[in-house]
């Protein structure tokens, strides 16, 4: 089971470009499916990169499980996706699985159940260039479920998908919630905010709002995500 804070931020400052791309942030993130929306180019992806402890960080500390973000420790508790396909096209899923596998250390059969948790296990022998988009993200989920890991760490994995696909992931998202990882789901995808047991909304770097869904709408007034975003960056909201 993940505990209560599986990320805890404090004082995050990250510098891209000699431009603060995150300034002085705080930031506590709990189990279920906490979803993080904002517009492109807010700061999601940099965030996401240093709770998976791939980003260089100038100031402030990352805690994921316990450790600092990016330690030996956390090498299979977290599973992380990013935008860009983390597979190889011209291998076949299972064997792309099998390979990863071996990178975490883990036995052959981790392979078999990721597949199995993504719902893919008949397309095993299918190279994974011959895939659709929706496939292919759930490829690149399963490589991200290795190991059952706690905390699963997920970059726009639904853009560019139909809605059926989006629908379908998030409720595999909420499966692997339910089973006590705790899921970290970016988008700029408004609608996709109502799937969320928690929301952050994220603009230029700050989080402006965190809570569940319901709770930042009845907070501004309004009937919907945008609205309430619109409203916390307007100043027009009634909190």
């Amino acid at each position: 089971m993940s505990p209560v804070s599986a990320v805890e931020i404090a004082g995050l400052r990250v510098v891209r470009g000699g431009t603060a791309v995150i300034d002085g942030l705080d930031l506590t993130i709990g189990a279920g499916v906490t979803g993080l929306l904002g517009p492109s180019g807010c700061g999601k992806s940099t965030l996401l990169r240093s709770i998976a402890g791939v980003q260089r960080v100038a100031a402030g500390t990352v805690t994921v499980l316990g450790e600092p973000a990016g330690s030996a420790a956390l090498r299979d508790r977290v599973g992380y996706q990013t935008q860009s396909s983390s597979v190889y096209d011209d291998l076949a899923v299972l064997e792309n699985l099998r390979f990863f596998a071996r990178v975490l250390g883990l036995p052959p059969a981790a392979a078999e159940a990721a597949l199995a948790s993504v719902d893919l296990t008949g397309q095993g022998g299918v190279v994974v260039g011959r895939l659709s988009g929706g496939q292919r993200s759930r490829v690149g989920l399963a490589v991200a479920l290795l190991g059952s890991p706690a905390l699963l760490v997920l970059d726009e994995p639904t853009v560019g998908l139909d809605p059926v696909l989006r629908r379908d992931l998030w409720a595999l998202f909420h499966r692997v919630a339910d089973t006590g990882t705790a899921v970290l789901v970016s988008s700029h995808v408004m609608d996709e905010a109502e799937r969320c047991d928690t929301l952050l909304l994220m603009r230029e770097g700050r989080i402006i709002a965190d809570g569940a869904p319901g709770e930042i709408k009845a907070a501004q007034g309004v009937a919907d995500i945008e609205s309430a975003f619109l409203a916390l960056v307007e100043g027009r909201g009634i909190a």
